[in-house]
């Protein structure tokens, strides 16, 4: 599936989530953020935006589909294309409909995926001919994920996680996603979060070392996430559920961002995959999804 495509007079953008293959924090910045260090991965899992032109002045923004999502100037689409027609100092009418159907405070990177998707959409929709240089300048002032879904599908992002270095390798994988119906607050996360600095210059060694040789499936192996203990203590029934999952033998669990969604690779080739999925929804009433890595 490509991200766009048209549709009558309008055009549709997809919006793919993503899975921290890695996430380790580095420590607390002067300026209070945290500094981490993230291997992150598009799949195939999308929100959909359709662009067309508007019947009022300024932006529409329409939002439906399975998954919530905020209304008007507190949904980072609406800031998204407000920003790009500031930037360019032009307006025209334009509706965009979101269709929500990755969670929201799942640690999938929705919103921010959506953010990106809307700024590349409505330069494209309105041939607006923004430059990349534009577009990457707000996206790191709107949200420290947007700069990630800019770019390719595979990305070890530094900083508070606008810093991109793009892996152009290929990393082709297969996941179960299990979707707990749990909202997550980042910032709950990350004030919970105690550091440990010993457990840090470990871990960044030895994945480090693993990226330089392309060994992406070894990370992934790992689960290092250094936010899952926090998480974990905030939800305990997010604890209780990774328990779970691990005891039906489908392999390690690992939680993406700061949660609430785990994800466990499986092989491409793997018969029980499905049969692993069923169990999640039968035995935890747990929406569950396969997804792959996203081509783009």
């Amino acid at each position: 599936m490509e991200q766009f495509s048209a549709a009558g007079n309008g055009l549709v953008v997809r919006a793919p989530a993503k899975i921290n293959l890695s996430l380790l924090v580095a420590g607390r910045r002067a300026d209070g953020f945290h500094e981490i260090e993230t291997l992150m991965a598009k799949v195939d899992l999308y929100d959909e935006l359709l662009f067309e032109r508007g019947e009022k002045d300024g932006i529409e923004l329409i939002c439906r589909g399975p998954h919530w999502a905020p209304q008007g100037a507190d949904n980072l689409v609406y800031r998204a294309c407000e920003a790009l027609f500031e930037a360019a100092g032009a307006k025209m009418p334009v509706r965009v409909t979101l269709t929500k159907n990755v969670p929201a405070a799942s640690g999938l990177g929705g919103a921010s995926s959506d953010a990106a998707a809307a700024m590349l959409g409505l330069d494209r929709f309105a041939g607006m001919g923004a430059s990349a240089a534009d577009i990457g300048e707000i996206a790191c002032r709107l949200g420290s994920d947007i700069a990630f879904f800019l770019g390719g599908p595979l990305a070890f992002c530094t900083g508070r996680g606008e810093k991109i270095r793009e892996i152009e390798e290929k990393f082709s994988f297969r996941a179960i996603l299990a979707l707990p119906d749990v909202s997550v607050s980042t910032k709950r996360v990350y004030g919970n979060y105690e550091h440990d600095q010993v457990l840090y210059d470990r871990l960044s060694g030895r994945i480090n070392g693993l990226i330089a040789k392309n060994k992406f499936d070894s990370v992934a192996a790992m689960c290092a996430n250094m936010l899952e203990k926090s998480c974990l203590e905030l939800h305990r029934e997010l604890s209780e559920l990774k328990s779970h999952l691990e005891a039906l033998g489908v392999g390690s669990v690992c939680l993406s961002g700061s949660g609430s969604a785990m994800f466990c690779m499986v092989a491409i080739a793997d018969r029980d995959t499905e049969r692993y999925q069923s169990m999640l929804r039968e035995s935890f009433d747990c929406e569950s999804l396969i997804v792959n890595s996203n081509r783009w």
